[in-house]
């Protein structure tokens, strides 16, 4: 089934907002609804959204997968504590670092987190809840990306058939899924979100694992989370869509204090985009490069070499993984 789309100059805020609430109360009823906030723009705009919707009906969690920016948990919870959003921090790094290990096939790692989710972290709190109703952040692009073969984002799941009442005790409510990121914004803006959140650019769905190529491991993800801090600082002013570093599996030759060093390699992808379905490589000054590399190889343990993806998506993805 086709999803209708509306777009940035058919949709009107206010009318989505007052729109979105209803359906959202009507689908829950007396019942109560999990959430999943991760501080991206999606899910924020989720949880606001049904935050009006529900109330103290709506049990909201940050799961902590040890898969995040440094310092984002603590962060993105004081954020909605201040907007009146209880948040309930759930330590799940175990859980998912357990399911991801071994694992390096792109998809067998994708399957590896949903498997984490919603299975593992999603069902005891489903079952402590008695919740029968989960949000999901879900926007069109992450549909169309898993239906066409793409790659699977990990919020997908009824779209392929997987009926969520039956697997996993709940059903999956997706107020967004008309949306592309654009419109997503301007919904986030009309809820009252400050700028850095609905201004913010996309991360994905799976986090850093998504930026690790091969094993993601806890130490991986330390290095690509500290590169990420670098990449993301020194290119704050330009005006891209978004803005990352990948780690990759191969180790390369490199020469530290003389001698040979068989060290990490850190990918560095920066993108001009309107809606993430196409998108080109941002033209970064040589000079920016040049002060971006010496960063992260001083700054970022092993690192010995850092390059600059220059393919258009397609043929490229925005992500690695």
């Amino acid at each position: 089934m086709k999803i209708p789309e509306i777009t940035l100059d058919q949709l009107n805020p206010q009318k989505f907002i007052k729109e979105k609430i209803e359906e959202l109360r009507r689908a829950v009823g007396d019942g109560s609804a999990i959430n999943a906030l991760s501080g991206g723009v999606d899910s924020s705009v989720v949880t606001l959204l049904a935050h009006r919707a529900l109330g103290l009906r709506l049990h909201t969690y940050f799961i902590d997968h040890g898969l995040m920016r440094e310092g984002e948990p603590d962060r993105v919870i004081a954020l909605f504590k201040k907007l009146g959003v209880p948040v309930v921090r759930v330590d799940a790094r175990n859980e998912f670092f357990e399911e991801l290990k071994g694992k390096t096939d792109p998809e067998q790692k994708r399957q590896a987190i949903t498997d984490a989710f919603y299975k593992k972290v999603f069902g005891r709190l489903v079952r402590e809840s008695g919740a029968k109703f989960l949000l999901h952040g879900t926007i069109l692009t992450d549909v169309e990306e898993t239906v066409a073969g793409v790659k699977r984002q990990h919020n997908i799941l009824t779209q392929l058939g997987i009926d969520t009442r039956e697997l996993y005790g709940y059903t999956v409510l997706e107020p967004l899924i008309n949306l592309r990121k654009p419109a997503v914004r301007r919904v986030g803006k009309a809820l009252g979100l400050p700028p850095s959140v609905f201004n913010r650019p996309p991360f994905p769905g799976p986090a850093l694992a998504a930026r690790v190529i091969g094993e993601v491991t806890p130490e991986k993800i330390a290095l690509v989370s500290q590169a990420t801090a670098i990449v993301e600082k020194t290119l704050a002013r330009l005006p891209a869509f978004q803005c990352l570093a990948i780690l990759h599996e191969d180790r390369v030759t490199g020469i530290r204090n003389g001698k040979r060093e068989f060290g990490y390699q850190i990918e560095v992808r920066c993108w001009d985009s309107k809606d993430a379905v196409t998108a080109k490589p941002t033209a970064v000054p040589f000079s920016t490069l040049t002060r971006l590399a010496q960063r992260i190889t001083e700054q970022v343990p092993g690192v010995v070499s850092v390059t600059y993806n220059i393919t258009a998506k397609p043929p490229s993805t925005i992500e690695a993984i």
